[in-house]
């Protein structure tokens, strides 16, 4: 009752999160087969042997009982198989490397995690947004992730799986919203003094609003080009949604391999300062 009004993981939007939230509760219902006899033996127990119940047998020199042990052991190995069972299938379903099954063609965007906002590329469309994800619902929608430097967690807690995101490194989830709404997006993961205001919004909208949506971006705003990237990159808190009309095909990319400048150090080059020339001593 007191999660009753809770949104969330508790409350699947789509296929990935929906599958999370059967593994929580079949997760709980094998582990309650533990919980609830335990503690209904400790009561019966209790009551059973209170100081008043001349029928319990008082037993000061028993020491071992072979259907005693035989079921103290054998419940939790079931247990333990039941629960690694479901892990290992579940796990394996939610592989974020493996497409939802869908007779279209899933929504390509390329995040990269900022500090501290957040960059979504449609490589497709040739648009980029800061702060806001709008993707048609009822289709999947396929990320590729990267950070333009500290590590960072891409969540969206209503649709499925958080995903970290690296410097130089590229990582990959599929996510549906299966109804039209606003759902809210964070980051997990601690990554500095702006952390707190990572947050955005994810619009799922219907097909035509979205290729409405799609059209308005591209017939206005600015381009997402190096220079325009170089300055986005600077830490910066509570940056509005907005959005860019075109963008650099080559950008996420550049990015990945640290072409581009990183907050604070000139360059990029992975995030590495260039060494001091060496020096001889006199």
């Amino acid at each position: 009752m007191s999660l009753a009004g809770c949104s969330g993981v508790l409350d699947p939007q789509g296929p990935v999160s929906l599958s999370e939230k059967l593994i929580l509760f079949d997760s709980l219902a094998i582990m309650l087969v533990i919980v609830v006899p335990t503690i209904i033996a400790t009561l019966a127990f209790a009551w059973w042997f209170r100081a008043s119940n001349v029928r319990a047998r008082y037993q000061p020199y028993w020491a071992f009982s072979g259907t005693l042990e035989l079921i103290v052991w054998a419940i939790p190995v079931l247990v333990i198989t039941f629960l690694g069972g479901i892990a290992w299938f579940g796990s394996h379903a939610l592989d974020p490397y493996v497409a939802l099954p869908s007779k279209e063609k899933p929504i390509e965007v390329e995040v990269v995690s900022l500090d501290w906002k957040w960059l979504f590329i449609y490589p497709d469309d040739h648009v980029a947004t800061v702060n806001q994800l709008v993707i048609p619902a009822g289709r999947p929608v396929h990320f590729k992730l990267t950070s333009s430097g500290v590590m960072n967690s891409f969540f969206v807690p209503q649709l499925g799986s958080q995903i970290y995101t690296m410097a130089s490194m590229t990582s990959q989830v599929s996510l549906q919203a299966d109804q039209p709404g606003t759902y809210p997006g964070l980051s997990a993961q601690f990554s500095g003094e702006g952390f707190s205001d990572m947050h955005f919004d994810v619009r799922a909208v219907a097909s035509d609003q979205f290729a409405q949506w799609l059209a308005s971006v591209q017939g206005s705003g600015p381009v997402l080009d190096k220079a325009a990237y170089d300055e986005l990159a600077k830490p910066s808190k509570n940056v509005p949604p907005s959005t860019y009309s075109n963008v650099d095909p080559k950008l996420f990319d550049d990015v990945v391999a640290g072409d581009l400048n990183r907050p604070g150090i000139e360059g990029g080059h992975g995030g590495q300062d260039t060494p001091p020339a060496a020096t001889k001593e006199p």
